[in-house]
């Protein structure tokens, strides 16, 4: 009896771990300011974005070594996903004059730099 409760238990406890194979955020961006996620080396990762603001937001893919490419721009309460490359930052431009909110939901490789520019 008591195998099969421990057994249960661990069970439990490693299928809740999937709350910890994610991250959820609300961030502001600051007028004429970016948020670039994973300016590291890391792997590949997924993020579903919502601009939560009244601005339009510019996104776009830099790898680490330099460069940009595959631009979006994200109008007021649109939602994109956007898989990102191995070692390639995710950088979200406010070129407004307010503040910019998005909710960012990121799977895969979690091991991300987080700044503002």
């Amino acid at each position: 009896m008591n195998i099969k409760l421990a057994l249960a238990g661990l069970l439990l406890a490693t299928s809740s771990c999937g709350v910890f194979n994610s991250l959820n955020s609300n961030t502001s961006i600051k007028p004429n300011e970016s948020f670039v996620l994973g300016n590291n080396k890391h792997g590949v990762f997924k993020t579903y974005l919502m601009n939560e603001g009244s601005t339009d937001l510019n996104v776009y893919q830099a790898p680490i070594e330099g460069g940009t490419h595959s631009p979006i721009l994200l109008h007021p309460k649109e939602s994109i996903t956007v898989k990102t490359e191995k070692n390639t930052a995710l950088v979200i431009e406010n070129k407004g004059d307010v503040y910019g909110s998005v909710t960012l939901k990121v799977k895969g490789d979690l091991n991300l730099g987080m700044t503002y520019n």
